[in-house]
């Protein structure tokens, strides 16, 4: 439950631990609540035969988790304060914050990785840079630099590209693409077609809070469906593995 709105209904989602996957919906189809149900912002109204198992562990400690799991969302790039640099950014993921704090004691092996995160990404320079000087796209990857401090074996993006132009979001998909050649399963949540990257073979449709498909990416990605799930008519076209969809 989200206030009064029933967010997710009678859900059963099972994910690999080294799936590639696309979450597709509109907005407000409870995609976000998933995501935050995920990284236990949020709880489900239990049942007698519901349960939730993350990695196969249905407890957990939040901080830990974290560091199994990482997290790039519009709600962190919000959190984040102007005056925080780049480095601050990514060096928060250690202490789950979006800044660094007086309490916060930052070893010289967290600066280290911090600054590895930055350069595997290609932006070493914005280490000094402060968030409020960043384009949206510089932001978006100093959060994804983040979320790798902890060498996650997954990352949850929560609509990666919203706000971005156009070679921002070239960016920030080629990156995706990268990590998910790289070893790391990549949760995509998103209602755009374009930001399911190549890699990502396996697509679930979320439509008020169900699952309404899921499944090979080639079945599940047809006209129809998409018509049905959206409210409109569309047309799809793909090449070299990209889909787009107006």
């Amino acid at each position: 439950m989200r206030g009064q709105k029933i967010a997710l209904d009678d859900f059963s989602l099972r994910i690999g631990a080294d799936e590639h996957v696309a979450i597709l919906g509109p907005n407000g189809c409870g995609k976000s609540t998933l995501i935050k149900t995920i990284t236990r912002e949020c709880y489900p109204v239990a049942r007698d035969d519901s349960s939730m198992a993350i990695l196969g562990q249905e407890t957990w400690d939040v901080f830990r988790l974290r560091t199994h799991l990482g997290i790039v969302s519009n709600d962190l790039m919000l959190s984040c304060t102007g005056e925080a640099n780049g480095l601050d950014v990514v060096l928060s993921g250690f202490f789950s914050s979006t800044a660094i704090y007086p309490n916060h004691l930052v070893e010289p092996e967290h600066r280290s990785v911090a600054n590895a995160a930055l350069a595997e990404l290609g932006i070493p320079h914005l280490a000094d840079r402060p968030v409020s000087e960043m384009s949206s796209g510089e932001a978006r990857r100093v959060l994804i630099a983040r979320a790798l401090v902890h060498k996650p074996g997954a990352l949850v993006f929560d609509e990666p590209c919203n706000s971005l132009d156009l070679a921002a979001q070239h960016n920030v998909r080629h990156t995706m693409s990268s990590l998910a050649q790289a070893g790391t399963a990549l949760i995509l949540v998103t209602h755009e077609l374009a930001d399911i990257v190549p890699e990502i073979q396996r697509v679930v449709l979320m439509s008020r809070g169900r699952i309404v498909a899921d499944g090979p990416k080639e079945d599940i990605l047809q006209v129809e469906r998409l018509k049905d799930l959206f409210g409109v008519s569309v047309e799809m076209a793909r090449r070299d593995g990209h889909y787009h969809l107006w």
